[in-house]
């Protein structure tokens, strides 16, 4: 297949911004814009769907890989996929259309710009999934942070501002290390070329610091405890499609990072700081979910629980089992459906009554039905029940970390039940109990769009907790030929 597909996916979001930035219609909030930038995430989502069809799932090699020379002599434009970063390309075409449905109420002003925000960002987060190039992914890593840090501040909440430097700053310097790390390594190999990569191995003596600098921003990002902090505030303060996007890929893109290159290139570097991992993890479950537990804003809330969810996942990532690593990648699909879906949920009670706070609200079950049956199935699907998509990522990571410490798989399963608390505990205050504020009378079910949201969310969470070979089918050669080369790496170094 001559066709370049993954460039296809990168540039098709770009495109349509640009005839959004282009278009002479002067209403910004004319249906219109929507329907174009709808129409171009569906196409998107459509081709990703395409080429998951077309990926051979019986191989580990990278394919539709696409090689040409950018800067001469130093970096070629590369891409191309493999059984891991096809789940987080689907995932990103399915969530940004859902995304666009959603703004309906919540952006009041300058609807182009924040569609436009929108799909550039599509762009750069699926580039991050498809680059086999450091440069090319630092720079797609990056770039992301732009139309983020703009969704934030133009449309965030009072706070706005203050959250969005603080979301740039803490990113952004933790990047930096990685930066000088890419350029180290291409002077300490002639090459930044992924694949060159894996070959050519890196030697042991520079892998230490190397890896703490790429740790450097993917703990920013993922983000893990202590550097964490920006989360809250950034949800908090984002408009309801900002932290849809932010909570479903964003934070994936760190936990990727850490497969593709933490693992991958630097094996004797992450065999010796596995147990910084682990520790770092295991805090991050419990002291979060703790944290959880005391919050009054319903957003912050579920802004913890993501940075325990992902706690589960850098455990599971390090473990290097194949149960340990396929549930990570299976968690952070599943915590991109239902995260997603939560914020989604916060934000269709606070468009009717304007408050995020936990005490505004009890006793709604009555009034809107619809609503209070979808929460609680993604509220449970949070807490990892059995036959929802959560219990199939946190099971498979937890076998993986019992194989490997079992003090360590002991303190995290404690998480899960923390995790049942305050969660169980949020949807209780908010949706049964005395309806005490007779405002809360004025409110109205779900309309057809949001509807039609959290059931498209719903069926994909339902249907991989009952079956959940076709995202295991795709990832195990992958996960496998990445232990096998981990291995392999650590022996002869």
């Amino acid at each position: 297949m001559n066709f370049p597909i993954i460039s296809a996916l990168i540039l098709f979001p770009t495109i349509g911004s640009l005839f959004l930035f282009f278009s002479k219609n002067n209403n910004d909030n004319s249906p219109t814009v929507k329907y174009v930038a709808l129409f171009t995430s569906l196409v998107n989502f459509l081709l990703s769907i395409y080429l998951w069809y077309l990926f051979d799932q019986s191989t580990s090699e990278f394919q539709f890989v696409e090689d040409r020379e950018w800067l001469v002599g130093f970096v070629n434009y590369k891409v191309g996929i493999d059984g891991i970063s096809i789940l987080f390309i689907v995932l990103t075409t399915f969530i940004t259309p859902l995304c666009i449905i959603s703004v309906n109420n919540n952006v009041k002003v300058r609807l182009r710009d924040f569609l436009i925000a929108i799909l550039i960002m599509e762009s750069f987060m699926i580039g991050v999934f498809c680059s086999l190039d450091l440069v090319v992914f630092y720079l797609f890593f990056e770039a992301g942070l732009i139309p983020m840090f703009l969704i934030i501040g133009i449309w965030g909440g009072p706070k706005r501002v203050y959250s969005a430097f603080k979301f740039f700053l803490y990113t952004l310097l933790g990047s930096v290390l990685m930066l000088v790390a890419i350029i180290s390594i291409y002077w300490i190999t002639g090459t930044t070329d992924v694949i060159k990569l894996y070959e050519l191995g890196i030697d042991s003596k520079y892998q230490n610091l190397l890896w703490l600098a790429f740790f450097s921003s993917f703990a920013v990002k993922t983000p893990m405890w202590p550097v964490h902090t920006w989360l809250p505030d950034a949800h908090v303060e984002a408009p309801t499609a900002g932290s849809v996007l932010l909570a479903a890929i964003l934070l994936k893109m760190a936990g990727y990072g850490f497969i593709r290159f933490s693992l991958g290139l630097f094996p004797v570097a992450s065999e010796l700081f596995t147990p910084l991992i682990y520790t770092l993890s295991v805090i991050a479950i419990i002291f979060t979910s703790l944290i959880a537990l005391m919050q009054e804003d319903m957003k912050k809330l579920i802004a913890y629980s993501s940075v325990a969810h992902m706690g589960f996942v850098t455990l599971g990532i390090f473990t290097i089992q194949q149960q340990g690593i396929e549930g990570s990648i299976f968690q952070m699909i599943s915590h991109g459906l239902v995260s997603a879906a939560l914020f989604l949920c916060v934000g269709v009670v606070y468009d009717r009554m304007h408050s995020r706070l936990i005490n505004s609200y009890g006793g709604i079950v009555s009034i809107i039905p619809k609503y209070s049956v979808l929460f609680m199935l993604f509220v449970l699907a949070s807490l990892g029940l059995p036959g929802t998509s959560s219990f199939i990522g946190e099971f498979l990571i937890l076998i993986g970390a019992f194989k490997d410490n079992f003090l360590v798989a002991v303190i995290a399963s404690v998480g899960v039940i923390l995790g049942a608390a305050y969660m169980l505990w949020l949807y209780k205050r908010v949706v049964f109990g005395k309806l005490i504020n007779k405002d809360l009378e004025k409110m109205v079910d779900l309309n057809r769009s949001e509807y039609f949201i959290l059931v498209t969310l719903a069926i994909p969470t339902l249907f991989f907790g009952f079956y959940p070979d076709p995202l295991i089918n795709t990832i195990e050669v992958s996960v496998n030929d990445l232990i096998s080369m981990y291995n392999f790496n650590l022996i002869n170094k």
